[in-house]
């Protein structure tokens, strides 16, 4: 009885003594999605101290906010973007004095892109959508919605059309000057556009008539040949020969024309892009109506967008 009392004894000091294998310091080993452990909680905390991590507390699980929040930090820190905690983001996380912005701030050090995801990117959404060029939740997710919000901004504000939020475009966003021929010229196609719009608004519900082009009545090219007339601008009566006469762009910016194929090869209907997706048009189903270029039927049937 003695001798099982002290190898009891024995043993139990023993593993009091022994270390915790689990216990690693963070970097003595790769740290990516899927994994829980103590290294991951460590890493959790250096993140959450910089403004990284987006929960209330350090869980010990490697999940998708934790991904994003190592993502974020190495695009803050200019290291490669794979939301894998090596050696580099390890010796940049521990030795880099760096902050993230907060939601409240309107300077980045980064460029955004479709398919990025994270606080930067609702950053992002939340100053587009004060300055009226994102009407949706703000979710953190660089979709099709911020790419387009973020090239209809762009083509208001003079910039390179492209869908990717850079440096010219955050500058732009926090309200650095254009020089006065640019912006004059910016504010007069931006008003114009918004005319456009405006006008094009004022007859939805005004039933498809063929070969209509007055507000008793629309066919398609005469809707938009009325519109454009309206803001001062003359377009040909056929969508072939507004297809023909109008200049290309490589995406839709508010007030521009969209084309599709529908009833016959080549242009044959079209409509005024209104932003986030969606144009108005005179439908030989609906009449003057506003619809999502992204749904089943429109999609497969865009042919490009053109400006007057």
């Amino acid at each position: 009885m003695f001798k099982k009392v002290v190898i009891t004894t024995t043993l139990a000091g023993t593993l009091l003594l022994a270390p915790n294998v689990s216990e690693a310091a963070l970097g003595d080993r790769t740290l990516y999605n899927g994994m829980s452990n103590s290294d991951v909680t460590q890493l959790q905390n250096e993140l959450d101290n910089k403004g990284y991590f987006d929960y209330h507390k350090a869980t010990g699980y490697f999940g998708n906010i934790t991904e994003d929040g190592v993502r974020d930090f190495q695009r803050s820190a200019g290291i490669s973007v794979d939301g894998v905690v090596g050696p580099q983001t390890v010796s940049a996380l521990t030795g880099s004095t760096s902050s993230k912005s907060s939601s409240s701030s309107n300077t980045y050090s980064s460029t955004l892109r479709y398919g990025d995801r994270g606080q930067s990117v609702t950053n992002l959404q939340s100053q587009l959508k004060s300055k009226g060029y994102y009407n949706y939740s703000v979710d953190g997710i660089y979709g099709s919605i911020t790419q387009q919000a973020v090239r209809n901004f762009q083509s208001a504000n003079g910039l390179s059309v492209d869908g990717i939020a850079g440096s010219n475009t955050f500058a732009a966003l926090n309200g650095s000057s254009v020089s006065s021929s640019s912006s004059s010229q910016v504010k007069s196609a931006s008003t114009s556009n918004s005319s456009v719009v405006s006008i094009a608004k004022q007859y939805i519900g005004v039933p498809y008539v063929w070969a209509g082009t007055t507000p008793s009545g629309f066919d398609c090219s005469g809707y938009l040949q009325y519109v454009f007339n309206k803001a001062g601008k003359s377009i040909p009566r056929t969508v072939a020969s507004i297809w023909n006469a109008t200049d290309k762009v490589s995406s839709p910016s508010v007030g521009d024309l969209v084309f599709f194929e529908t009833y016959k090869s080549g242009p044959s209907h079209a409509g005024i892009y209104i932003g986030n997706g969606q144009f108005i048009h005179s439908s030989s189903s609906y009449g003057v109506t506003i619809s999502d270029m992204d749904n089943s039927y429109w999609s497969p049937r865009y042919l490009g967008a053109k400006r007057a």
